[in-house]
């Protein structure tokens, strides 16, 4: 069977977030064959895909190289463009029935529009031990399915280097999940976006992620609130790569808009479980 990789939130090759994705089965596999290709891939997702009787609705769900996860952004914004660009999909939108609820992928131009459930996080003190993890004071700290770490500058954003492990059990311990923080900072004078971010996740075997959708449905209400606008541009700052978001809210949802780029298409030998 085929297997793309596609750089996602990227207008070019070897930049945003690099995603597997499967072309669509007629049953889901045995989860841990599932797995063990997410690990074999070692990519931050693998994105399996279930066809339905609707040829614009499709089961999908995600692996990192260590679990399972509930939502990923960047690799639903690739399925979305191996169904369209590789596959030929010719409706207008596709929508994806997964852990986090039907998630809509549609054309936006020369980008994608995915629309996603916003998660608007909440302030909360400083938790003992982040500065230390982050080796950075954050103005600010929030909190929602992951840790957010408002920080003064886009300097600091930028030369953030954290301790991963001391990272990951602040973090777990705050929020109840697995570990996971942002870092972010409006963006220096003249910059071409509004905000520029970071994401490490430890939590789930992923020590900095590229481009990250579901860190921007929290980063997206929370920078909506503070510049007084519902649409809000992001530059997620992984070192070498990085990746473009552009975020609107609307009501208690999230349009997030990026673009795709095909790297590889190959052919998988190794038979589902």
């Amino acid at each position: 069977m085929r297997q793309w990789t596609v750089d996602a939130f990227a207008a070019e090759a070897f930049r945003g977030n690099p995603a597997c994705v499967l072309e669509p089965f007629a049953d889901w596999p045995d989860a841990a064959w599932m797995q063990a290709l997410a690990a074999e891939n070692n990519q931050a997702e693998t994105a399996f895909l279930l066809r339905t009787a609707d040829p614009a609705r499709f089961g999908l769900r995600w692996f990192t190289p260590a679990l399972e996860v509930p939502l990923c952004g960047h690799a639903t914004l690739a399925s979305g463009h191996v169904l369209f660009a590789e596959l030929g999909l010719t409706a207008d939108a596709v929508v994806f029935d997964t852990k986090s609820g039907p998630l809509t992928v549609r054309r936006f131009g020369e980008d994608y529009e995915m629309d996603f459930p916003a998660q608007p996080p909440r302030q909360i003190a400083t938790p003992a031990g982040l500065a230390e993890a982050l080796g950075v004071e954050p103005l600010e700290v929030w909190a929602s399915t992951y840790l957010v770490a408002v920080l003064n500058d886009e300097a600091q954003v930028l030369g953030a280097a954290p301790d991963l492990v001391k990272l990951e059990a602040v973090s777990s311990s705050a929020t109840g999940g697995r570990g996971n923080v942002g870092v972010a900072a409006l963006a220096d004078a003249g910059a071409a976006y509004d905000v520029v971010d970071r994401f490490f996740a430890p939590g789930s075997g992923i020590p900095e992620d590229p481009a990250t959708g579901s860190l921007h449905t929290i980063l997206a209400p929370l920078y909506a609130d503070k510049l007084g606008r519902a649409r809000v541009s992001f530059r997620q700052a992984y070192p070498g790569r990085g990746g473009d978001l552009d975020c609107e809210m609307t009501g208690e949802r999230v349009l997030l808009r990026g673009r795709a780029v095909t790297v590889l298409d190959g052919t998988l030998r190794v038979g589902a479980a």
